[in-house]
């Protein structure tokens, strides 16, 4: 062995570094080991150590980081890279000359010491930058064990953080957490087979069987320990502040600090809210709430000895709550964004169980739709940040503000969580005192909270039977106002996908459709032909037997094409087939058909499409030159749950509504629109949405005489696209 030989490592060393170093090397983790020597070492023996070393390492493929330094290049990386000084502070000998690890590493220890103030603030803005990549482990929906906040990462921040001498950090509670969590880590290597660090549901199921733990309670408490790590984190980071803040004279004697009064018991304490010394949580349970609005309002850290003297002390508010205390609630809700800090301080240390004890089974809960980019009560107070910014455009802010907070709440129970939340949110709004009537507004804002955007997507806003049916839901417009705040604040605080400019110009459009609706002003009665009115229809004048014509514009994200043609049959199919070969999403479809002119609106995830290339592809598929079926057939997919084909009743009075729900694939809309065409139906509206891997879409369909399908029609087509969809 290359090691044997002690003499022969005069002046060299093996050193691990990294999770090696620190000796919580994880399944499929990297070897990272430098080999350190004296700069009198020659080059050809060096080679010769490594060689001996680095081959046999590679013959058993073994996965390996490594390098090969002198000291002097090691303690100057590690004073121009904090990186490097981390590493080395937990840099640990493996074989060779330990008095070169030895002295080395308390150089780099001086030298971080010395530099700490400058260091520290490297390492910060390493923190926050990593952090706003990654997220928090407590919180974020898919986490990253390693380097969200509350991660691996942090408890090694921590470490260095001790280092300086500046702070000291809970070292049991620390390396208990580390421990639980490297065991997490460990089992996700190795059930999983490779060097993975996110912790998504695809793997929880499986690390859980390895550990012996039920799915559900391993994700909670493994977000739990990114929560206590993050808490500790963040305490050292308050001190570190401190530290860096306090003079440096020698001798000096620093101010003792001074409590500033804000409120009745409540103070502020350089940038933290306290409960003053001589206030009584007991007997004064508002305490609690009038610092939790003086926080947020100020944007103040929540200090933490504080929040657990409330949570072990804090008295029992009377049952309905005072005005007083309803009152500071909605400020605190409706404080903005100083609200989620102080929120979490207070739920980390128990105070929020007092006001809300049904939290308890929406805390740290992963969401199981992949459009959520975080946790539901992390989700929640994302929320009410927003809906706070919208305040203006309701009239009772109070219950747009309580409606975001428990508009989830029935994620907890078993069953639709909008039917479970709606009577949760009733019995907490009453035992926080609102009226009866006041109450029932919440309920049925958490009861309606997902109507709009299912409508806005699934339907078609143009007819007025939508608009007709969600007025006699929302009954009132002081309602409807609050619904579409509640709806936007919602989506805002899901994802990216849940806002985008062609959702929120659904719903938007939809919110004011029925507002006319709700003020009289709709047109009864009126014939419904499938075409907004805010579209121009395409020039069908002197149109060609086989002229095509392609209007696009750019429209909520992406492109609004219009189409006129000879009619014929499956045009709808064709057109849909066209899409998929150039690898477009359909949002939605529209169609008409005056004589033998057939008319079409299709709207389209992709900007800036070229309808030249539109009409290049769609002449050979019109002209049956291409083979969609062979083309789009749909592939079968492994483990997929069959699709689910309904037919929707009495959702319009001029067509017939079929829902398709199945695994979003290319093809997937031409299969439904040929198979439709093929029963001898036309397709007058198409509402398509996507959710991760899944299709929601619902089309509008009519027989060959324009009429909604009889139910033996319905059935049997429901059938057909079934069967074709698997």
């Amino acid at each position: 062995m290359a090691t044997s030989n002690d003499g022969a490592w005069q002046g060299l060393s093996l050193v691990a570094v990294g999770g090696y170093g620190r000796a919580e090397l994880s399944p499929a983790s990297d070897l990272d080991v430098v080999l350190l020597h004296d700069p009198e070492v020659s080059d050809d023996r060096i080679r010769e150590i490594a060689e001996a070393v680095w081959y046999p390492l590679w013959e058993r493929n073994m996965p390996l980081d490594h390098s090969v330094r002198d000291t002097v290049q090691m303690r100057q990386a590690a004073r121009g890279d904090y990186r490097a000084a981390t590493g080395m502070l937990d840099a640990r000998h493996v074989a060779g000359d330990s008095s070169l690890v030895l002295a080395l590493r308390a150089e780099v220890l001086a030298d971080w010491r010395r530099d700490a103030r400058r260091r520290l603030t490297e390492l910060r803005e390493a923190s926050e930058k990593r952090i706003d990549r990654f997220g928090w482990l407590a919180h974020s929906a898919v986490p990253d064990l390693k380097e969200s906040g509350g991660g691996l990462r942090d408890g090694v921040v921590m470490r260095a953080l001790v280092a300086t001498w500046l702070v000291d950090v809970p070292h049991a509670e620390s390396e208990e957490l580390r421990s639980a969590l490297l065991d997490v880590r460990d089992a996700l290597h190795i059930t999983s087979g490779r060097r993975l660090e996110k912790f998504d549901p695809e793997h929880i199921v499986d690390v859980a069987a390895f550990l012996g733990r039920d799915p559900e309670t391993l994700e909670i408490e493994t977000r739990n320990i990114g929560r206590r790590v993050a808490h500790l984190a963040a305490q050292a980071w308050r001190r570190v502040d401190h530290a860096l803040a306090s003079p440096r004279i020698v001798g000096a004697t620093p101010s003792r600090p001074v409590v500033e009064r804000i409120d009745d018991g409540v103070g502020r304490l350089e940038d933290e809210v306290v409960v003053m010394a001589g206030a009584d949580a007991g007997a004064d349970p508002e305490v609690a709430l009038r610092a939790a609005v003086a926080g947020a309002r100020a944007r103040l850290e929540f200090e933490s000895s504080s929040a657990a003297h409330l949570a072990r002390n804090l008295g029992k508010l009377d049952e309905p709550w005072p005005p007083t205390a309803q009152r500071a609630m909605i400020d605190f809700l409706t404080a903005g964004p100083g609200l989620a800090t102080v929120w979490d301080e207070l739920d980390y240390s128990g105070v929020v169980d007092h006001w809300l004890p049904e939290w308890a089974d929406i805390r740290l809960r992963g969401s199981s739709s992949p459009v959520h980019r975080f946790t539901v009560d992390r989700h929640t107070i994302e929320t009410c940040m927003n809906a706070a910014a919208l305040a203006r455009n309701v009239a009772r802010p109070d219950l747009l503000a309580v409606g975001a907070l428990l508009h989830d709440i029935g994620k907890g129970g078993h069953g639709d969580h909008s039917v479970v939340g709606e009577s949760m949110a009733l019995d907490i709004a009453t035992r926080w005192g609102f009226d009866a009537d006041d109450a029932a507004v919440i309920g049925r804002l958490v009861r309606h909270h997902l109507t709009l955007p299912n409508v806005a997507t699934r339907r078609d806003i143009e007819d007025p039977s939508t608009a007709n049916n969600l007025a006699q839901i929302v009954e009132t417009e002081e309602f409807l106002d609050l619904l579409a705040a509640l709806t936007e604040a919602d989506a805002r605080a899901t994802g990216p996908t849940a806002w985008t400019a062609w959702r929120r110009g659904l719903i938007e459009g939809l919110v004011e459709k029925t507002r006319s609706v709700l003020l009289g002003a709709a047109a009864e009665g009126s014939a419904y032909e499938g075409w907004p009115g805010s579209v121009p229809m395409p020039d069908t004048e002197n149109l060609g037997a086989d002229e095509i014509r392609i209007g696009v514009e750019n429209h909520r994200g992406g492109s609004l094409l219009t189409f006129a043609l000879q009619d014929r049959p499956g045009i709808m199919a064709a057109i849909a087939g066209c899409f998929a070969l150039l690898g477009m999403e359909i949002r939605s479809a529209r169609t008409l058909t005056i004589g033998d002119v057939a008319m079409s609106m299709w709207e389209v995830s992709r900007a800036e499409v070229d309808g030249a290339r539109v009409r290049e592809r769609l002449i050979p598929i019109l002209n049956d030159e291409i083979d969609l079926e062979e083309r789009l057939a749909l592939k079968p997919t492994p483990d997929a749950v069959p699709s689910r084909i309904r037919v929707l009743p009495r959702r319009s009075q001029t067509a017939t509504l079929l829902e398709v729900r199945a695994h979003d694939r290319r093809g997937l809309v031409w299969t439904v629109c040929r198979e439709i065409a093929g029963r001898g139906c036309s397709i007058r509206s198409a509402h398509l949405s996507t959710y991760g891997t899944e299709a929601r879409d619902v089309f509008y369909v009519v027989d060959g005489d324009g009429l909604p399908l009889d139910d033996d029609a319905a059935l049997q087509l429901r059938l057909d696209i079934a069967a074709s969809l698997g």
